[in-house]
């Protein structure tokens, strides 16, 4: 979660390479530990905790950071892809970090965690509902579906193992469900 006060850019420059580098550490091993996300990160451990006091502040604020990347995707995929490829990628997109969020277990299942979840939903809505309606224009899936439905229904893709195997089931998975999304 941001400082309320503003940071200065090397102060800001920390935060985002901290974030990044602990991205990357949790999704490689859910236990990784504060000192060798600092150290990935090439910051001392008194940065990583002036910017983040606890590991479920970390946890939480990547998480955020995450989500918030993808949220902002949304008007580059629609430009670099058709419509539906746009929704496919940005879904296989969510469902990695979800996979990574489910990963670290009671660290997300405080009151904080559900403030953070809270918080990103409405722009996960309105990105979802950006993707479907770009979809419903080229007639590939019939118009009005409620994106809470979509999120819902396609939250089974990050419920499948992170293996090459759990890779072409969530393949699968995202077949049907979009094949029940056309007009």
């Amino acid at each position: 979660m941001p400082d309320a006060a503003p940071q200065r850019s090397d102060a800001l420059r920390n935060r985002e390479t901290i974030l990044q580098a602990a991205h990357d550490a949790f999704a490689e091993s859910p236990d990784a530990s504060l000192n060798s996300i600092a150290k990935r990160a090439g910051v001392g451990p008194g940065t990583l905790y002036r910017h983040f006091p606890t590991r479920e502040a970390l946890i939480l604020a990547v998480y955020e950071h995450d989500v918030g990347r993808l949220v902002d995707s949304v008007p580059e995929l629609l430009a670099a892809h058709a419509p539906l490829d746009a929704l496919r990628s940005w879904f296989t997109t969510l469902a990695s970090y979800a996979r990574i969020k489910h990963g670290l277990g009671e660290a997300l299942n405080s009151a904080a965690a559900q403030e953070v979840t809270s918080a990103t939903w409405p722009p996960v809505s309105a990105a979802v509902r950006r993707l479907l309606d770009a979809c419903a224009d080229t007639g590939e899936v019939q118009p009005g579906l409620d994106p809470t439905d979509v999120v819902m229904l396609l939250s089974c893709l990050w419920r499948t193992a992170d293996t090459p195997e759990g890779a072409l089931q969530a393949e699968r998975l995202l077949d049907l469900a979009i094949h029940g999304f056309r007009p």
